[in-house]
C-alpha cells in the first residue's frame, strides 16, 4: 500500500509526495500555504486520480517522459517522477491509481 508524505519545505510551504510500499516516489505535489491546503490537495488527489482524462502526457526538455494530476478545474494536482519510455510513465500512472485512493497520509 502506498503512502502520502507530507512535510514543510525549506521556504516554508508545505507539500507531499506519494510514496508506493516500497518507498518510491510516484508523485510530487506543488506547494501549499497552509497544511490544511495540503490535505486537500491529497483529497483531490484520492479523488482524480482514477480518472484517466485528468492525467496529461508531457515530455521533458531532455525527452524523457512525465505526466502530470490534474484537478477539474485545471489546476495541477501532482507531477510524476521522469521515465525513458512511454510504457514505463503508463506503469507510473497505473501505480498512482492503485495506490492513491487507500494510501495513508504521515507528516515528516
Amino acid at each position: 500500500m502506498g503512502t502520502f508524505v507530507k512535510y514543510k519545505d525549506k521556504g516554508g510551504e508545505w507539500r507531499f509526495n506519494l510514496q508506493t510500499g516500497n518507498g518510491d516516489i510516484k508523485l510530487n505535489s506543488e506547494g501549499y500555504k497552509s497544511e490544511s491546503g495540503c490535505d486537500n490537495g491529497i483529497e483531490s488527489v484520492r479523488e482524480n486520480s482514477q480518472d484517466e482524462n485528468m492525467y496529461v502526457g508531457v515530455t521533458a526538455t531532455n525527452g524523457q517522459l512525465y505526466f502530470n494530476l490534474k484537478a477539474p478545474n485545471g489546476q495541477i494536482i501532482g507531477t510524476s517522477e521522469l521515465y525513458r519510455s512511454a510504457s514505463g510513465r503508463d506503469r507510473g500512472k497505473a501505480s498512482v491509481k492503485k495506490n492513491a485512493p487507500k494510501a495513508d497520509v504521515e507528516t515528516r
